[in-house]
């Protein structure tokens, strides 16, 4: 039996129609069957205008959308009918498989907490962030849903992550790694030091700590870090990547030599740039969650979010969740029971 998907049709900046475009393409790549939610009347105008919809796509009308700034808490709790909510609603009652959305990260999260709940064992959800590196994928986990976190998190973090890279990568026993100042076990702030003590005691394959510089060498598998931190690394990695596309382009428009050699190179620099486009991993899996839950960039393409729906379908059809509560087993003896933060507290930390 097929799998069946919930794509947040009305969230992002580009519209429904590149949310249409990206349904349709991972269609025409899969046997998937996905739901779009939102406006009924603006989607049915929007696949009217494709030569080829398909008869896997189906619609669930929506009457309200979340917008982009608003508080993730009154969302939620207002808008009961937003595209949004209505799309976790058909994950609690089992009807899809997994929830895609290129919305209000803020509400996604609130959303997917109040109606799936999380996972036996995790405190905080969190958004693992992929990176390209020079000898394969490193997941970075959290990338910005916990800007505040305990050690107790960066360990829950370190093992989420791993059963994600394990299931999607491959990888029988990635290697962890602590994002710090330096590569001393009593380097960093308290809060890596007292983490760099719970992975050490962990049945995970945790190396120690690395410097930022070393991130994308391939040398490591995961990187745990806190919420902040994380989303200070991704902003910037996406923003260097886009400079050094345009400093090329700079570069390359300066003389016949340079464009004659952008000519000879040109599969080189499309390669490049493929490689180090966010759009090729789609989005970033929300995990520590009761569901399946792709969070994408608010600028996503239609190729980024036909990606992210393949990638949604990857982690129900190998139940990554099912690899966290395993692995989380194991080492339950330095899970700490604590009071759980409240819901409003945890969506207003996540950064869009």
């Amino acid at each position: 039996m097929a799998l069946h998907i919930a794509l947040d049709a009305m969230g992002g900046d580009r519209g429904p129609e590149e949310m249409v475009s990206g349904a349709l393409m991972a269609v025409s790549e899969s046997d998937l069957e996905i739901t779009l939610i939102g406006d009924q009347v603006r989607l049915e105008a929007v696949l009217a205008t494709h030569d080829t919809p398909s008869s896997r796509i189906h619609l669930v009308h929506a009457s309200q959308v979340v917008g982009m700034d608003e508080s993730p808490f009154d969302a939620i709790r207002r808008k009961k009918d937003s595209s949004i909510m209505k799309a976790f609603a058909l994950h609690k009652e089992g009807r899809v498989e997994a929830v895609v959305s290129a919305g209000n990260s803020g509400a996604t999260l609130a959303a997917a907490l109040r109606l799936l709940g999380r996972l036996e064992h995790v405190s905080r959800p969190g958004i693992a962030g992929i990176f390209p590196t020079l000898k394969g994928p490193v997941v970075m986990m959290d990338v910005g849903a916990n800007v505040d976190c305990r050690a107790e998190h960066l360990f829950q973090f370190g093992i989420m992550a791993t059963a994600f890279s394990q299931v999607l990568f491959g990888l029988d026993r990635p290697r962890v790694g602590l994002l710090s100042i330096g590569e001393e076990g009593g380097k960093g702030n308290l809060l890596v030091k007292k983490s760099h003590e719970l992975l050490q005691q962990s049945s995970l394959n945790y190396i120690g700590n690395v410097e930022g510089r070393d991130t994308f060498q391939g040398d490591v598998d995961v990187m745990v870090c806190d919420g902040f931190v994380g989303n200070v690394c991704l902003k910037l990695s996406e923003g260097l990547a886009e400079a050094v596309l345009g400093m090329l382009g700079e570069e390359i428009s300066k003389s016949f030599k340079a464009k004659l050699g952008y000519l000879l190179a040109k599969d080189a620099f499309v390669s490049f740039k493929k490689r180090v486009d966010y759009a090729e991993y789609g989005g970033a899996p929300l995990l520590g969650i009761r569901g399946n839950v792709i969070i994408c960039h608010g600028r996503s393409s239609a190729v980024a979010i036909k990606n992210a729906i393949l990638v949604a379908a990857e982690m129900a059809r190998n139940k990554v969740n099912e690899r966290i509560l395993e692995l989380l087993s194991l080492d339950h003896l330095l899970l700490q029971d604590e009071a759980l933060p409240s819901l409003e507290n945890i969506a207003a930390g996540v950064s869009s």
